[in-house]
């Protein structure tokens, strides 16, 4: 999920872009602004950089352990198939 800190700045920038009228009730304009941010945040399914970067790991182990036994498998077909082929007997 987001920072609520960012959720809090970004409500603050937006009230206080708000006209000079309607300032009186900035505060109120701030709680509504992170109350959408945070829906729209919350439904967009966003993770933290670390939970990004632990998953990157885990599919680069998962990639050379594929690779690997891609390999091994296309080895034991090769010893297979010369081992079919091999009719010395």
């Amino acid at each position: 999920m987001i920072n609520p800190t960012l959720l809090d700045d970004l409500a603050k920038t937006l009230a206080s872009a708000l006209p000079p009228g309607l300032r009186e009730m900035q505060h109120e304009m701030e709680k509504n602004f992170r109350a959408v941010l945070q829906g729209f945040f919350s439904r967009m399914d966003l993770v933290t950089r670390e939970e990004f970067e632990v998953q990157t790991e885990v599919l680069a182990r998962t990639r050379a352990m594929v690779e690997e036994l891609e390999k091994q498998v296309a080895a034991m077909e090769e010893k297979l198939s010369t081992e079919g082929t091999d009719t010395s007997d």
